[in-house]
């Protein structure tokens, strides 16, 4: 049976992790961008956070899209009122 592990370099590890926790990346986005299964970086944020600081930092990335998706609507309904009728 064949060995399905593969090494994978720190510096992308880290750059994955970071995408994922302070810029709100989805982890299924850092999951193809970086090559790796999801599971994986579950696995590594698992690693990185004490207690039950997971479910935060998840809930954050989470709360980022939504309101970057909020903004995105809310400028284009002040952009649709600003429209001149006529």
């Amino acid at each position: 049976m064949p060995n399905n592990f593969r090494v994978i370099d720190p510096s992308i590890k880290a750059e994955a992790i970071d995408q994922v926790k302070n810029k709100g990346m989805r982890v299924s986005e850092a999951a193809i961008k970086y090559g790796v299964d999801p599971r994986t970086i579950y696995g590594w944020l698992k690693k990185e956070v004490i207690g039950g600081d997971k479910n935060l930092i998840l809930e954050l990335n989470r709360l980022r899209k939504e309101n970057e998706q909020l903004y995105n609507l809310l400028g284009r309904a002040t952009a649709e009122l600003k429209r001149p009728k006529g």
